[in-house]
């Protein structure tokens, strides 16, 4: 820049806010910066429902194009994202299906800990189909197990089937098919469902309640009751999630993986 210093620090000086701006843009656009008046995520709302059984959930509804997964290693509130936890794990490594567009969030397709895989079981997983914008669950042990219409275009987050539908079978099939962990101790409950409209809830309780009770809740999340299906997700510890000035931290560990909620 040609001139004098004083020339060059009265040419920064005023048109320092607009490079200022367009720096903010940018780093928006890269980040996901896109938050609304409250600080949630555009396109996001949180609410809290306290059930007739006493549970309080607290939930981000949103649309699934709005959800991605990130590997965080951290507590949710400590990483200071929007979301919630996701997925079950053991140390570094991640027990439960969570891939975005065909990578799995915390390692390579087809290795062990990534996210790959449902460990153990076939496990009820929910899916997003970018072509078709359905969301879905899937019983799956990994992602080959999947149906989506373009396997470089979907998300999909495994848990265990709650199988908001079938009131006779969803305990046998969450227990006994799919190994949902401590079903009838009282503990800190989280987990993801969609409506017949497609948006999706992510949940997070601050009570502690068994299975059963978590289920209930969730059914009378809404006040249609047009919750379509959800699955459970990792709990007790585990539970965690931020949403501006809501941080449930759980026990404060640290989760392998996160669902984030990015503004529109």
């Amino acid at each position: 820049m040609e001139g004098t210093g004083d020339q060059r620090f009265i040419i920064i000086k005023r048109y320092f806010p607009i490079y200022l701006c367009t720096l903010v843009l940018i780093l928006s656009a890269l980040f996901g910066w896109n938050l609304g008046k409250d600080g949630i995520p555009k396109g996001t709302k949180y609410f809290q429902v306290i059930a007739n059984n006493k549970v309080t959930l607290h939930v981000l509804k949103t649309d699934p194009s709005n959800i991605s997964f990130s590997s965080i290693n951290d507590n949710v509130v400590q990483s200071g994202i929007s979301g919630i936890n996701g997925g079950f794990f053991w140390e570094n490594q991640l027990l439960s299906i969570a891939v975005m567009d065909g990578i799995p969030v915390n390692g390579s397709p087809e290795e062990y800990g990534s996210g790959w895989f449902n460990t153990k079981y076939a496990r009820g997983t929910m899916v997003y189909d970018r072509v078709t914008k359905m969301v879905n669950v899937q019983r799956a042990s990994s992602v080959v197990d999947l149906y989506m219409t373009d396997a470089t275009r979907f998300w999909a987050q495994g848990g265990i089937s709650m199988n908001l539908q079938d009131d006779s079978n969803w305990y046998r099939i969450a227990v006994k098919e799919e190994g949902l962990p401590f079903p009838d101790v009282e503990r800190l409950r989280s987990g993801m469902a969609y409506d017949n409209d497609g948006k999706v809830y992510l949940v997070v309780t601050s009570t502690k309640c068994t299975a059963e009770e978590f289920r209930t809740a969730m059914k009378r999340m809404t006040d249609a009751g047009n919750l379509n299906e959800a699955i459970f997700l990792d709990g007790d510890g585990s539970s965690q999630l931020l949403a501006d000035k809501v941080k449930l931290k759980g026990d404060s560990r640290a989760v392998v993986q996160m669902i984030v909620v990015n503004g529109e």
